[in-house]
C-alpha cells in the first residue's frame, strides 16, 4: 500500500516518500509533510541551481543557500531561479 501524506507544497493528499531524505529532525519533516512529487521536483531544482550558479557542496554558504532555498521551494513561496537557465528540450 503507498503511503500518504498533505504536500504542504501542493496542499492535498498525495503518494510518500518511502523514507526521511535526511537524518534528524529536518528529514522527518520533510518525511511527513512533502511529497514523493515535491521532493522529486526540489532535487532536480537543486541540481540545476548547483550546476547554474557554480556552489560547492563543500563550503558551508552554499549549503545553507540550498537549504534556504528549499523551505521555500517546499513551502510554496518565491524561490530562487538561476538567470539566464534554459531547460533542455525533451
Amino acid at each position: 500500500m503507498t503511503r500518504t501524506v498533505f504536500c504542504r507544497k501542493y496542499q492535498q493528499e498525495l503518494e510518500g516518500l518511502e523514507r526521511p531524505p535526511y537524518p534528524g529532525a529536518l528529514g522527518q519533516n520533510i518525511f511527513d509533510n512533502v511529497s514523493k512529487r515535491a521532493w522529486q521536483e526540489w532535487t532536480d531544482h537543486q541540481t540545476m541551481l548547483i550546476n547554474e550558479k557554480h556552489l560547492s557542496l563543500m563550503d558551508p554558504e552554499s549549503r545553507k543557500y540550498l537549504q534556504q532555498e528549499m523551505e521555500k521551494f517546499l513551502s510554496g513561496d518565491d524561490y530562487d531561479q538561476a538567470d539566464g537557465y534554459v531547460p533542455p528540450e525533451k
